[in-house]
């Protein structure tokens, strides 16, 4: 008997994500994302984001089952981000998901969203260690993360962000830089062409004194803000902001990690989120990894920013881990702290 095939739904922002996960291994998958719609607002709108999802909910599913080659039918399970995220971009994806899991007569799971982009590195490196340090950087959040059985076992939060995430910051800089939205692509891209010892931008929460786990952008963000102003009218050397700005996220992000690694005994670094796929993010951490003994795992760009086969491969972790279904009117959650993997009360998270 073949393993049991998992759908995983994710929409709890602006891409509409379907993938498809085998005892571990994409099978296929399909993103639809609504962000040029959001460009010219600057920032995702939940009122159009929502609506896209309505409309690219079906084409996406077909597309990642047609890449998979298999048929509505071979469908064994579903699961569905049903936090945290837009109200109304969950509520599409879960109504979606829940049509498919009664139709099809085969068990749902609610994930949790975050757990999925732990899951995502997965796809590319198979299972992780037991115990990995896990940072998560994404537009809203910024954590690191003590990991051991991602199905089974609690999360661990050894440190969050305090306010800005780091893409939130990047998006935010770029704004005043004259940047385009989504700001972290933006900032990466100007920064090829700068200087990251142009300007020397604060390393927020580094002191001696300072949480070592804990993470706050929002005075990096007010520090580029006002060099940016003390330019006045005059031109702004925006590809040596950009890089300096990138060199600093980058460098108390992996500093951080690096040492929670080192102070927990953890040999192996995990670094997921949108925020994975900067140049400049990865290289720093591969050169901090490498000098420090640890072995650094990143997923591709492409399984770094949202999308549905992390979510199914959270669902077939679970599947495999022989966890409890979500009942048929689970409900959404979009504020769900990081907890557990699978969104249920924990009572029904496991049999048994």
């Amino acid at each position: 008997m073949s393993s049991p095939v998992v759908l995983g739904i994710e929409s709890s922002c602006d891409e509409t994500g379907a993938g498809l996960v085998r005892d571990g291994v994409l099978l296929g998958h399909a993103v639809a994302s609504s962000m040029d719609e959001h460009a010219r607002f600057g920032g995702v709108v939940p009122e159009i984001a929502a609506r896209a999802h309505v409309h690219s909910f079906a084409p996406v599913v077909h597309r990642a089952l047609s890449e998979a080659g298999l048929r509505m039918a071979d469908i064994d399970a579903v699961a569905v981000t049903t936090g945290p995220g837009l109200s109304g971009a969950l509520q599409v994806g879960v109504a979606g998901a829940k049509g498919l899991a009664y139709a099809l007569d085969v068990p749902l799971y609610g994930v949790h969203h975050l757990a999925g982009h732990v899951a995502a590195d997965t796809l590319d490196h198979g299972p992780l260690p037991d115990p990995c340090m896990v940072l998560i950087v994404s537009g809203g959040h910024t954590s690191l993360l003590l990991v051991r059985d991602l199905a089974r076992d609690p999360i661990v939060h050894l440190g969050d962000t305090l306010d800005d995430a780091a893409g939130e910051c990047f998006d935010k800089v770029a704004r005043v830089f004259g940047l385009p939205y989504p700001g972290g692509p933006a900032i990466d891209r100007a920064a090829r062409e700068g200087d990251p010892r142009a300007v020397r931008f604060p390393r927020p929460l580094t002191g001696p004194g300072d949480d070592p786990y804990a993470f706050s952008f929002s005075g990096l963000k007010t520090a580029a803000a006002r060099w940016a102003e003390r330019h006045g009218g005059g031109p702004l050397p925006v590809a040596d902001g950009a890089a300096a700005l990138q060199e600093a996220v980058a460098d108390v992000l992996t500093r951080k990690a690096v040492a929670a690694c080192l102070d927990h005994h953890v040999s192996t670094l995990v670094v997921v989120g949108g925020v994975a796929a900067n140049s400049r993010v990865r290289a720093l951490a591969e050169e901090r990894c490498r000098a420090a003994g640890i072995t650094l795992r990143v997923p591709r760009p492409g399984l770094c920013t949202d999308n549905g086969a992390m979510i199914a491969a959270v669902g077939d972790l679970l599947v495999r881990a022989g966890a409890e279904p979500a009942p048929l009117e689970v409900s959404i959650d979009p504020s769900a702290p990081l907890e557990y993997a699978a969104l249920q009360p924990r009572s029904r998270a496991l049999a048994g």
